[in-house]
């Protein structure tokens, strides 16, 4: 799956505080997510997150240049 930096990720179930999305912060070995909702950041290995993930909202070139 290809997961860059940058990217918001849907994910298939909400976080305790009630959102689905979280923004992409690292890729590696796990990802480092940020809760759109609330803002906290956590790691989580690559695997398990591959398989939760619902849809992948990418960032478009425009957005990156501003």
């Amino acid at each position: 799956m290809d997961v860059k930096v940058g990217d918001t990720l849907t994910m298939k179930k909400p976080h305790p505080c009630g959102t689905h999305d979280f923004a992409v912060l690292r890729v590696g070995m796990d990802f480092r997510l940020r809760c759109t909702g609330c803002g906290r950041e956590f790691l989580i290995p690559r695997a398990k997150a591959e398989k939760s993930i619902k849809k992948i909202t990418r960032q478009t070139e425009t957005e990156e240049q501003q």
